[in-house]
């Protein structure tokens, strides 16, 4: 009776374990979305860090000089400056 119960008790412990591997909170397919997840945020984040290093520079521009004001003022306003002709070209 007691050689019975050891390789039973192995037994019912390697199928606990091995349904935790595939079905478990750690199991395979789990981790295997979690880290595609990740790879999602990863890429997510890398452009997030481009958009702020693109606004810090401008933001750096502004606060050194005036020719980016200047250069956004005739770009998005279309301003001019006095005594100066604006000459629109229609392709």
């Amino acid at each position: 009776m007691r050689n019975r119960i050891v390789p039973a008790a192995l037994i019912t412990l390697l199928v606990i374990l091995h349904g935790q591997l595939w079905f478990g909170r750690g199991s395979v397919p789990n981790v295997a979305k979690l880290q595609q997840l990740l790879e999602s945020q990863q890429h997510s984040n890398g452009q997030a860090t481009l958009v702020n290093e693109q606004l810090n520079a401008e933001i750096h521009d502004l606060q050194e000089g005036l020719e980016i004001v200047e250069e956004r003022a005739r770009g998005e306003l279309g301003m001019v400056r006095a005594n100066e002709i604006y000459v629109q070209i229609a392709k």
